[in-house]
C-alpha cells in the first residue's frame, strides 16, 4: 500500500513538474531611443537632413516568448535599419536569451538618425557612433526588462485584410498585401500584455526632409493601441519593398495622373491618422480570436551567404565605420530565423522585399498565421527576384540599392528549406 501511494506521489509531481515547465510566459519591455540633443535624420543612402524638433520619440520595445527552457524575443526599434553588426552588441548584452533567437527588427521610419554609418562621396560618414551605442544599450535594457517581468500568458492570433486608407504601392497602387496579422499576449484572466502588429508599409509619411526627427506612424499606432487595450503596443515590418508606402495622397490633387501620381500629406496629423487607422484594424481582426493557452513555441536559425554585385552597397559595407564584417568572395552572410508560436509562423527577412517575394512565401508557410518580419537581424536594401531586378526604368532605384540579382533567389531558396526543415510543434 505504501510503494502505491509512493508510485502515486511521483506521477503526481512528475505531472506537475512537467506542467511548470511547460508553461508558456510572456515579457515585454520599452525604453527611449530618441537622441538628445537631437541629430539629424536619415532616409536612406546618403547624408542625413538637419532635424529641427521632434514628433513622438523613438523606442526600443521588447518581447520575450518562453515556454519551457525555449525563450525567443523580438526587438522593435524605430531606425530606418539595424545592422548585424550593431543586433550583436545587443545579443551581447542579454545573455539568457541564446543569441540566436533574439530577432531585431527596425520600423524603418525615415525621421530618425542613420545607423548605419552610410559614406558621402567624400568617403567620410555624418552617422553618430555615440548614438548607435547608445541604441543597442537602451534595447538590451529594454530586452532584459522583458525578462526581468514574464508571467503566464495566452496568444490570441489572428489574420485579415486591414480597411480603409492605410497604404498602397507607388509604382502601382493595387500591388501590395492588405492582410495585417497580429498577435497578443493576454494574461490567464484576459488582462492584455502586448499586442504586436505586423503589416508591410513604409513609415515615411514626414520623410527625412521635414526638418522633424519621428516614429512617423508607427508611434500613433503603438500609442493607440496601449491607450485601448493597455499593455505594450508593438510594430513589425514586413515585405514593403518597392515601394509600399503610407497611403497620404492628396486624392483630390493629381500631380500626374498618366502616372497615377498624386501630391502627399507629409503631416504629424496624417501619420496620427494612419497609425491610428492601423490600430483600429489590428483591434478588429484580434477581436473574436480564441486565446491559445500554452502555445508550442520553436525557433530555426539559418546562416544565408549573399552575394555583392552592386557597386553602391559594396561601397557602404567598406566604408561604413561599423566595419560590417565581409567575404573575401565579395559576399556577405546573414541571418533568417523561423519560428513556431502557437498557430503563428513568423519568418525573418534581412532587407526590404518587394511584395510579390512576400506573397509567394507566406503562400508555403506552414502556420494557420503566416508573418514576416522584414528588416530583421539585418537591412540590406531592396530584395527582388531575378525577372526583376534590374528590368525596367521604374526600378532602377531598387536594383541599385539591393544587393544584387540573385538576392531574391537566395532568399526564396533558403526560406522554402527552412520551411520544409523545421517541423511545426504540437
Amino acid at each position: 500500500m505504501y510503494r502505491v501511494q509512493l508510485l502515486a506521489f511521483a506521477v503526481v509531481v512528475c505531472l506537475l513538474g512537467s506542467a511548470a515547465k511547460a508553461e508558456f510566459k510572456v515579457g515585454v519591455g520599452k525604453t527611449i531611443i530618441t537622441p538628445d540633443p537631437l541629430l539629424p535624420v536619415s532616409g536612406g543612402i546618403g547624408p542625413g537632413h538637419p532635424a529641427k524638433a521632434k514628433k513622438g520619440e523613438l523606442t526600443a520595445r521588447a518581447l520575450v516568448f518562453e515556454q519551457g527552457e525555449t525563450k525567443v524575443a523580438v526587438v522593435q526599434l524605430d531606425l530606418l535599419g539595424f545592422p548585424s553588426t550593431l543586433c550583436e552588441r545587443i545579443r551581447k548584452q542579454v545573455p539568457r536569451i541564446p543569441a540566436k533567437n533574439i530577432l531585431i527588427g527596425s520600423t524603418h521610419t525615415h525621421s530618425a538618425p542613420d545607423c548605419y554609418g552610410f559614406p558621402g562621396l567624400d568617403g567620410k560618414t555624418s552617422a553618430n557612433l555615440k548614438y548607435m551605442q547608445l541604441v543597442c544599450d537602451q534595447a538590451a535594457v529594454a530586452l532584459n526588462q522583458a525578462l526581468d517581468h514574464l508571467q503566464p500568458a495566452q496568444l490570441r492570433i489572428a489574420s485579415g485584410e486591414a480597411k480603409g486608407k492605410i497604404a498602397y504601392n507607388y509604382y502601382a497602387p493595387e500591388l501590395y498585401d492588405p492582410r495585417m496579422n497580429v498577435i497578443q499576449a493576454v494574461s490567464p484572466a484576459g488582462k492584455v500584455i502586448c499586442t504586436l502588429v505586423n503589416y508591410a508599409i513604409h513609415p515615411e509619411v514626414l520623410g527625412s526632409e521635414q526638418g522633424l526627427l519621428s516614429p512617423d506612424l508607427v508611434g500613433p499606432l503603438c500609442d493607440k493601441l496601449e491607450a485601448d487595450l493597455g499593455g505594450m503596443g508593438m510594430f513589425m515590418n514586413s515585405a514593403q519593398g518597392g515601394m509600399v508606402t503610407a497611403d497620404n495622397r492628396l486624392l483630390d490633387k493629381p500631380a500626374d495622373p498618366l502616372k497615377a501620381k498624386w501630391h502627399d500629406a507629409r503631416t504629424w496629423d496624417e501619420c496620427v491618422r494612419i497609425g491610428e487607422l492601423m490600430a483600429k484594424e489590428a483591434e478588429r481582426i484580434v477581436k473574436s480570436a480564441k486565446p491559445e493557452a500554452d502555445p508550442p513555441l520553436a525557433c530555426a536559425a539559418r546562416d544565408v551567404k549573399f552575394p555583392v554585385d552592386s557597386t553602391l552597397m559594396w561601397m557602404v559595407l567598406l566604408a561604413s565605420p561599423l566595419q560590417y564584417p565581409h567575404n573575401s568572395d565579395r559576399s556577405i552572410t546573414t541571418r533568417m530565423n523561423l519560428v513556431n508560436v502557437g498557430s503563428a509562423q513568423i519568418l525573418t527577412i534581412p532587407g526590404e522585399a518587394l511584395p510579390n517575394i512576400g506573397f509567394y512565401l507566406k503562400r508555403h508557410m506552414k502556420g494557420d498565421c503566416n508573418l514576416l518580419f522584414g528588416l530583421t537581424n539585418d537591412a540590406f536594401g531592396y530584395i527582388l527576384t531575378k525577372v526583376d531586378y534590374d528590368s525596367f526604368a521604374r526600378y532602377e532605384y531598387v536594383s541599385r540599392t539591393s544587393l544584387g540579382e540573385m538576392t531574391g533567389e537566395i532568399l526564396i531558396e533558403n526560406a522554402l528549406k527552412m520551411i520544409e526543415e523545421c517541423q511545426r510543434p504540437k
